[in-house]
């Protein structure tokens, strides 16, 4: 969710499918339709005077029933109590003149909700591969499997004849030509030069399948390497989509084509829209939520 209440809503001229990378700040204000509003802000005080019990900024601990929560206070210009869950736990932005009181009252408020999102988050860091060692014999998620990544020296792959990289499906590997001095930056930015090759042949593979089966025209695609969204696509058919898809297996991939190409017969998330995805991708949910139950952290850093 943006700090700004109008980034809330979609551009008219372009929808995106973003990645569920992080958990976003949750702000409560006051009067609104969350199930556990915070409290209401008490009105700014005189400058000239302090509020009795005004927290300062920093690390605080609040007892909740059985369990006691750490979280961080930081003093904003906002006019309403804002919540964030990330890897350190739980950050809290007040308005200045807002009390100690106040504060731990929005969230005990929402204690249940806060514990929730921990617990996700938790359970992402347990999910969480290992950083990938750039060597010979590491492994490498592609297309939803891991292939061995095997390094040549210039003169192998003179004799054998082979691309610069080149992927062996029959023994699962993709050999990789560097020269006997290449160091780690250049073994990955072969990987990523042939990710993205791929990526373009998967992708340009499967697209007018979709398209096909909905009945629509997309007028041009491209590469995106965003970090917030799986995909987008434009009013008048551009279709861009994140060459990190290729991590994962084809249902994922055909997912995320399926859900941009439905755009231009929909372009909202609707009742309609999610119809229209059904209708050619019947088993959208689970992939759906198998991207959302993979973050960044669990691919590889290039």
């Amino acid at each position: 969710m943006k700090k700004l209440l109008r980034n809330l809503l979609p551009d008219p001229k372009q929808l995106a499918l973003q990645l569920d990378f992080f958990t976003s700040p949750s702000i409560f204000r006051t009067g609104s339709r969350d199930p556990a509003p915070a409290a209401p802000a008490a009105p700014p005080p005189s400058p000239k005077t302090a509020t009795p019990g005004q927290a300062t900024p920093g690390r605080r601990r609040i007892q909740l029933r059985e369990n006691a929560l750490d979280y961080t206070l930081r003093r904003s210009k906002r006019r309403s109590i804002g919540f964030v869950i990330d890897e350190d736990g739980l950050h809290v932005a007040a308005p200045r003149w807002v009390t100690v009181a106040e504060i731990e009252g929005a969230i005990r408020e929402k204690e249940r909700w806060v514990f929730a999102k921990l617990a996700e988050r938790r359970e992402r860091s347990a999910r969480m591969r290992p950083p990938m060692e750039w060597r010979d014999g590491a492994s490498l998620p592609y297309l939803g499997r891991e292939v061995v990544l095997r390094i040549l020296q210039q003169q192998q792959q003179q004799q054998q004849r082979q691309q610069a990289t080149h992927f062996d499906a029959d023994r699962n590997e993709l050999l990789v030509c560097l020269p006997s001095d290449a160091g780690e930056q250049q073994l990955k930015d072969q990987v990523l030069g042939w990710l993205q090759r791929e990526a373009k042949r998967v992708f340009a593979e499967r697209l007018p399948l979709y398209a096909e089966k909905l009945g629509v025209e997309y007028r041009s695609f491209a590469l995106s390497s965003a970090l917030t969204q799986w995909g987008s696509c434009t009013h008048d058919g551009r279709i861009r989509l994140n060459w990190r898809l290729m991590h994962f297996g084809l249902q994922q991939i055909d997912y995320v084509i399926a859900h941009e190409l439905a755009h231009l017969r929909e372009m909202n998330h609707s009742p309609r829209f999610w119809a229209t995805v059904q209708s050619v991708f019947p088993e959208f949910e689970a992939a759906r939520r198998a991207l959302r139950e993979q973050g960044p952290e669990t691919l590889p850093i290039f």
